[in-house]
């Protein structure tokens, strides 16, 4: 389905670009169900693993632990924890640093491709 769009009655969860590591659930996604995400230019599809209520957010690609995860084209904070493609991303499994001083060198550094030290 890769590169397709899908009518929008079948979209289960959006991604604001595609750079994005996650996208929004448009509706409760059930365990083992293959979604449709629509991006900004193609249309994907993850297998849910786990149950994902609406409006949370659903992991694209497998994500190592300690990881920068994007979301609007920036990172929004960090795997605490391995995050398997289709699963659910929240607070436990992801730092957030949206608000963070602690975190602006790092943040500055990621949407630049650098890393922080």
């Amino acid at each position: 389905m890769e590169g397709s769009f899908v009518q929008d009655a079948q979209v289960a969860a959006h991604r604001v670009t595609d750079r994005d590591d996650v996208a929004v659930a448009l509706r409760l996604l059930e365990k083992g169900e293959r979604a449709a995400v629509q991006g900004e230019k193609s249309t994907m599809t993850v297998e849910v693993v786990q149950e994902i209520p609406r409006g949370h957010k659903v992991a694209l690609r497998n994500i190592s632990r300690g990881e920068p995860v994007f979301k609007y084209g920036a990172p929004i904070g960090t795997a605490s924890a391995e995050i398997p493609a289709g699963s659910h991303v929240h607070v436990h499994n992801l730092e957030g640093n949206r608000g963070r001083g602690d975190k602006q060198k790092e943040n500055a550094l990621t949407e630049r491709g650098g890393r922080a030290e």
